[in-house]
């Protein structure tokens, strides 16, 4: 016999033995590249964990704690007396320069421009469809808790924007503490008109 004979015969023995050797056992899974990832050694957050004393893993965060890069704002409840706690307390911490004004504008146009216009004049998107009636503008009108527009504070306009108003609902979940502070810097622009 020559090699190339050799050869092939040893290639068809492997094949076969390969072949039987991997229909023995049905329950196989055969080799697995990664099997953290079919056996993971977390717990998933819904599975029952014997760690903890009431055997759930995802657990409530202890009381009266803060995760990091969260900003608090309970203090002021979303009430009429929260409202005007907030404006009589809480100044916009961000310093007010072409950086923050810019991106309060992008957030704006993004997230409040849809009803309240491009200018704030209570003239979105939304709006002309004629589906909700027009938000005040923040040059010329009254608020609906009150005063004028161009009068809102830092804290009326935060307060607002974390709780929401009448028909705007809250936006705490899609904008973060910063960005809000971004925001209401902006609303400050509007607020001076064209």
């Amino acid at each position: 016999m020559n090699k190339t004979s050799i050869f092939g015969l040893a290639l068809i023995a492997i094949s076969v033995a390969t072949i039987f050797s991997s229909c023995h056992d049905k329950r196989s899974r055969g080799l697995e590249y990664a099997p953290n990832m079919y056996y993971p050694i977390a717990y998933n957050p819904d599975q029952k964990n014997k760690n903890f004393e009431n055997g759930i893993t995802a657990q409530v965060p202890p009381a009266g704690t803060t995760p990091i890069g969260f900003t608090r704002f309970d203090e002021f409840p979303n009430t009429t007396e929260g409202y005007e706690a907030a404006s009589a307390s809480v100044i916009n911490p961000l310093p007010v320069n072409k950086e923050n004004l810019a991106e309060g504008k992008q957030l704006y146009v993004a997230m409040c421009g849809p009803c309240h216009g491009p200018n704030g004049a209570g003239d979105g998107h939304i709006v002309e469809l004629g589906k909700y009636p027009a938000p005040p503008a923040y040059a010329t009108g009254n608020s609906s808790r009150g005063g004028t527009m161009k009068d809102l504070t830092d804290g009326k306009i935060y307060h607002t924007i974390q709780y929401g108003l009448n028909l705007m609902g809250s936006y705490a979940s899609q904008l973060s503490p910063e960005e809000r502070w971004k925001v209401v810097m902006y609303v400050h622009e509007l607020q001076k008109g064209q």
